[in-house]
């Protein structure tokens, strides 16, 4: 054989070699609700060409070639894949507790893996976590994007920018070493600590372009302390942890890398100066706790495109009446008197003056010793309880949605086109339209009359491949039934 038939042979062989092209699947026969806000489009096709959509439109109007898979959905719904704008995959508050830490120092991977494995289980193809360890995290962020593993996609954030990680409380340092404390901040923190706070707005601006050199998806960072006073490095609620131009360092730096940047805050005020610091969403807007928001606020932050995070809880009755009613307590001369919150009002004023809010719930797992401290119903925010499981807490927040007003395409939009166009991720998620990512799920009943019917899952489908839930989360750690259930030593 001479040299050109053995090159020829070569190139044939690889030929043959390469995975065969991706057959086209059509999905037929159900209403499709794009997430635009538009009329539903009954008897649909919506086709996938690999990882993309191809086309969508009502049966008639879309050709499906005649090799693709059919698959018939008729009767059903078809929306696009849910997303949760802020959840921790390596749960909060459990790595508050240095059992948690020790146990799983070497496995936060398992537990990240495992937890966005519950997301995708539920129909939520896409999570932005927003406080967690880094490191780990966007580890197993890369497994997935690689295929290796199934889980919703993952975009990440580190820790909360200018908080200390862990071991916030003297108590929790005397608890552990300095090298085990050293290790576990150092998964969490990179160069975002508390140490920013004493720098310039310039060496601030520095070290927010060497984090985000470091891989994270966005910033998210400490506008304010949290909770009453319990030491300097935990600081104080409604007391700025960064100045105004120590803000816009940050805010500057993140955007010239072209990241969008976030906030944690909990007053109106801090809330009045992240907008006008240039910061693109906050989580928790209408927590504002004893100060009510100013219409000038909200007037800044529609002219700002700005988006809120909810972590809406349930409505007592009380509250429930007032909604209806239209009828809040307190006014603006009531701000700072304790026994307010003006948290109720200030959720249904973003939600008239058309501030895009987002599914958004702080959810992760936790651990089982952990759950039991905060009881059946969980803690405060419903911390513990199913108010912070992923999977079951965004339809919670949903519920919470449409009590303080919210229609149930407001809040489908809350949970796909809004967190999309949030994170400028809107070119390739969040809608149902032609060359955008594959991610969609199928459910038995109307959304649209009940949002609860989201959770009547009959297909998820991400990146344009069905996925078995019945197989997720595949190796269980927090949810296993051994961490449930142990025995007189707990091995998992």
């Amino acid at each position: 054989m001479n040299m050109r038939s053995r090159w020829v042979l070569t190139i044939l062989s690889s030929l043959c070699a390469l995975p065969a092209v991706a057959q086209m699947r059509a999905f037929t026969g159900a209403t499709l609700i794009d997430g635009n806000g538009g009329k539903p489009i009954g008897n649909a096709v919506v086709l996938i060409d690999g990882t993309r959509i191809k086309a969508v439109g009502a049966a008639g109007s879309v050709t499906i070639p005649k090799d693709a898979e059919r698959i018939d959905v008729s009767g059903k719904y078809i929306v696009p894949g849910l997303m949760d704008a802020n959840v921790h995959l390596v749960p909060w508050p459990s790595w508050t507790y240095i059992e948690f830490l020790a146990r799983y120092e070497n496995n936060f991977q398992g537990i990240t893996a495992e937890a966005a494995q519950i997301a995708l289980k539920h129909g939520f193809t896409t999570v932005f976590d927003s406080m967690g360890p880094a490191i780990p995290e966007m580890a197993v962020r890369d497994r997935i994007n690689r295929g290796e593993i199934p889980g919703a996609r993952m975009f990440v954030a580190g820790d909360i920018v200018g908080f200390r990680a862990v071991f916030t409380t003297p108590e929790a340092r005397a608890s552990a070493s300095k090298a085990f404390q050293a290790r576990i901040n150092a998964q969490f923190e990179l160069n975002g600590g508390p140490d920013l706070a004493w720098m310039t707005p310039d060496q601030v601006h520095d070290e927010m372009v060497k984090y985000v050199a470091k891989g994270v998806d966005f910033v998210k960072f400490g506008a304010t302390g949290d909770d009453p006073p319990v030491d300097s490095i935990v600081g104080q609620e409604a007391v700025l942890r960064f100045t105004p131009a120590q803000q816009r360092a940050m805010v500057d730096a993140v955007h010239a890398a072209g990241k969008i940047i976030q906030t944690h805050q909990t007053s109106a005020e801090s809330l009045r100066i992240v907008v006008e610091s240039g910061v693109d969403m906050a989580q928790h807007c209408a927590h504002t706790g004893r100060s009510r928001i100013a219409e000038e606020t909200i007037q800044l932050m529609i002219k700002r495109k700005f988006y809120c995070g909810t972590q809406w809880g349930l409505l007592t009755d009380a509250q429930l009446q007032q909604v209806r009613e239209q009828r809040f307590p307190g006014s603006d001369r009531d701000n700072g008197k304790e026994g307010i919150d003006y948290g109720v009002e200030n959720a249904v004023r973003l939600i008239k003056a058309g501030i895009p809010e987002l599914v958004s719930t702080d959810a992760g797992t936790i651990d089982p010793d952990v759950a039991k401290d905060f009881g059946a119903d969980g803690g405060p925010g419903g911390l513990g309880g199913h108010a912070s499981l992923i999977g079951e807490a965004e339809f919670i927040d949903m519920q919470a949605m449409q009590q303080r007003g919210m229609t149930p395409m407001m809040i489908l939009q809350a949970a796909t086109r809004n967190i999309a166009a949030a994170y400028h991720k809107l070119d390739t998620l969040g809608t149902l339209e032609p060359g955008k990512s594959a991610d969609l799920i199928v459910v038995d009943a109307d959304p649209l009359a009940d949002i609860q019917n989201l959770k009547k899952l009959s297909l998820v489908v991400k990146e344009g491949k069905s996925i078995d839930i019945a197989r997720l989360p595949l190796e269980p750690i927090l949810t296993s039934d051994e961490a449930r259930n142990p025995g007189p030593v707990r091995v998992k």
